[in-house]
């Protein structure tokens, strides 16, 4: 985990030189020590840092929220868009952003948080009409994640001038994001990861079935809908930001599972790092493939993620404790 994070730290740092203006290391060194207020200090402390910050993070919480959605429905195919909850987060922050412009933004991740909810909900409901099982689980994801999205673009074909703005913003990125931003998503990310991390043993026995989390002490109705919670946090909280972002709730746990971490905590903890590496490089990524325009960030990630993926499904490394047909 710590090579991981200090890759990361590497790809922020990174991060910090391209642009419109390239800079080289020794202003940006000069500028982290000694800001002045000029225009390259502006760029690394306004624009470029918590821009990388808010991807670090960002891709963290995804990562983590990923690994608690496998963990619970012991579904390696599970994550916040195959389970609709990026899709019930998106919806509502839009339907609110056109017809109740009024709402304040601080407000939109509580919004993310129920619609997420509600959606994880319903597909959980129509994947237990196969028994729950990974297929129905996926078929029932996607049910829900296209009635939802047909209703997003309802809303933003009534949307008239904002549409152009939601549109990049659904496409995932992190433009213009500032440290109000990061502000904004902090809590929600750290309230998911930390909540793994704290019920890393609960979490550990859920990698059971249900009748051997239960022997061993699990309240199974209490603990559920607590992890359903803590998964969908980090979701409520980087939606607002940065719209959906692609496969790293998917692709981040198998990658930490294939790295056979010696503990769940460990586990955990691997999953949040390589989670924020692949954000963060993805961003990096996408503002400078074609300086000085840029990309959407959901679309580098799942450029990173589904190769990544595919050779985890063709090498039989796409495992988990339990049926994956």
């Amino acid at each position: 985990m710590t090579l991981i994070a200090i890759a990361t730290a590497m790809v922020i740092c990174l991060g910090l030189l391209p642009g419109a203006k390239m800079l080289s290391v020794g202003a940006v060194l000069r500028v982290l020590l000694e800001p002045d207020g000029k225009i390259d200090s502006i760029l690394v402390w306004t624009l470029r840092l918590p821009r990388s910050l808010d991807a670090a993070v960002a891709g963290a919480g995804l990562a983590v929220s990923g690994y608690l959605l496998q963990t619970l429905t012991r579904n390696p195919l599970a994550d916040p868009g195959i389970t609709g909850v990026t899709a019930g987060a998106i919806a509502p922050i839009v339907v609110f952003f056109v017809f109740v412009p009024s709402l304040s933004s601080a407000y939109y991740p509580l919004v993310g948080l129920l619609g997420g909810t509600a959606a994880a909900l319903v597909t959980f409901w129509v994947a237990r009409g196969g028994n729950g099982r990974p297929l129905h689980l996926a078929l029932g994801g996607l049910s829900v994640s296209l009635f939802l999205g047909a209703i997003t673009i309802y809303v933003l074909l009534r949307a008239g001038p904002q549409s152009t703005a939601l549109l990049f913003w659904i496409s995932g990125g992190f433009s213009g994001r500032t440290w109000s931003h990061l502000v904004l998503m902090l809590p929600w990310v750290i309230t998911g990861v930390a909540g793994a991390l704290a019920l890393h043993r609960v979490i550990s026995m859920f990698s059971l079935s249900d009748h051997a989390a239960a022997g061993m002490g699990v309240q199974l109705r209490l603990w559920k809908p607590v992890l359903l919670i803590l998964g969908i946090c980090p979701v409520a909280g980087v939606a607002p930001v940065a719209g959906p972002v692609a496969f790293v709730g998917l692709a981040a746990p198998h990658i930490a599972r294939l790295l056979r971490p010696a503990s769940t905590i460990w586990e955990i903890g691997i999953t949040a790092a390589i989670g924020a590496l692949i954000v963060s490089t993805a961003d990096l990524i996408a503002r400078t493939v074609a300086i000085p325009k840029e990309l959407p960030v959901g679309i580098m990630t799942a450029l990173l993620g589904g190769p990544i993926f595919v050779y985890l499904i063709q090498r039989g490394r796409l495992d988990f404790q339990g049926d994956t047909t």
